[in-house]
């Protein structure tokens, strides 16, 4: 099963990134790759994706990002202080000039008062650039919220690449 709304965005992210000579990373948990797998099903993405980190655990954020342990123990992986670092990590270990991180609560189960089930932190970054999170609430079942989270995370990389340098 295609899915056409995805497919067309990802390859308006692509065309965006490469007129600025752009390659992103993407640092995803909630959404386990699905941000990297959408834009490598456009043909040519090897021009503009340099790689995608999946760091679901917390263990994985510090090892494979750098995000600190307090920052994990003061803000919980659910954060925007989190993404921040995610984001970070990307572009420090990766050689792309724009990076998108994602964390969230998908569901059905893992949700709190505080953090409830649909809520999920994005930060996109450039090099040489302040960093922008955002905390979102999605509504629907778990594809739903990691769907929207991949959409949303695309849209800010649209935004970030029409920004003027």
């Amino acid at each position: 099963m295609t899915d056409t709304e995805l497919d067309a965005l990802a390859r308006r992210v692509g065309e965006a990134l490469a007129a600025r000579g752009w390659r992103l990373a993407s640092a995803e948990s909630c959404t386990g790759g699905w941000i990297a797998e959408a834009v490598t099903a456009i043909s040519g993405s090897s021009a503009w994706f340099d790689r995608g980190f999946v760091t679901y655990s917390n263990a994985a954020k510090m090892d494979m990002l750098g995000v600190s342990e307090l920052t994990l123990a003061e803000h919980g992986a659910v954060s925007e202080a989190t993404v921040r670092e995610m984001t970070a990590g990307a572009l420090a270990r990766s050689l792309a000039d724009v990076a998108v991180a994602v964390s969230g609560i998908a569901g059905p189960t893992g949700g709190t008062a505080a953090k409830p089930v649909g809520m999920v932190c994005i930060g996109w970054a450039a090099r040489a650039a302040p960093t922008r999170t955002q905390t979102l609430h999605f509504a629907g079942d778990r594809a739903a919220v990691r769907r929207q989270t991949v959409i949303r995370a695309l849209d800010g990389i649209l935004h970030l690449a029409a920004q003027k340098p």
